[in-house]
């Protein structure tokens, strides 16, 4: 039993910051890769961050200098901090997760998603 819980959306004005957490619990030995999706509506789920177990991140064009993401290994927490809001960030933002509850391979988790709301 492993949940991810992400906190933080809201609604922001354009050229505006939030942060966004995901706290994830359960049966849990250990956690790999996480990331930050988004999908606005009528549009495809797409990545917005990850970030690897040793701390490297990788961006896509979208968001690189604008967004970073981080982690507290010790909370099981991954964030998502947004500066320069636009518009078009508008969407729901799903935290996900590799995640070894035991031996053998990992499984791969997803959050119920966060609103976040670009708009004056």
């Amino acid at each position: 039993q492993v949940q991810l819980v992400e906190s933080g959306g809201g609604l922001v004005q354009p050229g505006g910051s939030l942060r966004l957490s995901c706290a994830a619990s359960g049966r849990i030995f250990s956690i790999g890769t996480m990331y930050w999706y988004r999908q606005a509506p009528g549009k495809q789920r797409d990545l917005v961050a990850r970030i690897y177990g040793g701390g490297n991140t990788n961006y896509p064009d979208s968001v690189k200098g604008r967004f970073t993401i981080s982690r507290d290994n010790a909370k099981n927490t991954v964030y998502l901090q947004m500066n320069s809001l636009k518009p078009e960030d508008t969407a729901v933002y799903y935290c996900n997760a590799d995640i070894w509850t035991g031996a053998g391979p990992s499984g791969n988790y997803w959050g119920k998603g966060t609103l976040v709301t670009v708009s004056s």
